[in-house]
């Protein structure tokens, strides 16, 4: 990809940012829920919920924006008994990108909430904090997680393998709307390598199987 070709693509990414978070401002303003956080996933087995998750869909932010294809979240146990959160992709000029950070579990009687932070990011740099990941859907075979935070600011449908099934989108656009009380239009696609190659409103997206 060159460089006008670069310069495109994040020019569109963009575009469908600002796109998304009008709509997102305009679905808060109209849901009476907007002000209560969403609940977490009632049980989360946090050793089961370790390794490795595909982000194949999100809420677009400003950090995301370099971020063109084959967005991973890898999660280990740390000495101290924390998740240690190390968050790669590839950039528009093929360079890998990668943040490492830190989790801690706020909720113990679930588990589904943690405060994630990385050093030398405003606001995420404080290591003790309240929840900013909350885990609201999960599948019952932890194949997809659904993730949000308690102002829906932020949005991530993870996977553990780069495609779902229509029957999981679909099962994934229910738990957004009903669990995390969200707008799936909101979510856009991330591109992957052996799943979706192309960014797209969550809502119509119509993929094949």
């Amino acid at each position: 990809m060159n460089v006008r070709q670069t310069q495109r693509a994040i020019e569109k990414v963009a575009v469908a940012a600002a796109l998304a978070v009008t709509v997102s401002g305009s679905v808060a303003q109209a849901d009476p829920l907007a002000g209560t956080p969403p609940a977490p996933v009632a049980s989360l087995d946090l050793e089961r919920y370790l390794g490795t998750w595909n982000q194949l869909a999100a809420v677009p932010e400003p950090f995301s924006l370099a971020c063109a294809h084959d967005t991973q979240a890898r999660y280990t146990l740390d000495p101290a008994g924390n998740v240690t959160v190390d968050n790669i992709c590839t950039t528009w000029s093929g360079a890998p990108n990668r943040i490492l950070g830190t989790a801690k579990v706020t909720d113990p009687s679930t588990d589904a909430q943690l405060h994630v932070s990385f050093p030398g990011v405003p606001t995420q740099d404080q290591l003790d904090g309240p929840p900013n990941y909350i885990v609201t859907a999960l599948d019952t075979d932890y194949s997809w997680s659904l993730v949000t935070d308690p102002a829906r600011l932020s949005g991530f449908v993870l996977s553990r393998t780069a495609e779902l099934t229509a029957a999981q989108w679909d099962q994934i656009r229910s738990a957004i709307t009903s669990a995390a009380g969200m707008d799936p239009c909101v979510y856009l696609t991330s591109p992957t390598t052996g799943g979706i190659d192309t960014i797209e409103p969550l809502c119509t997206l119509r993929p094949a199987g």
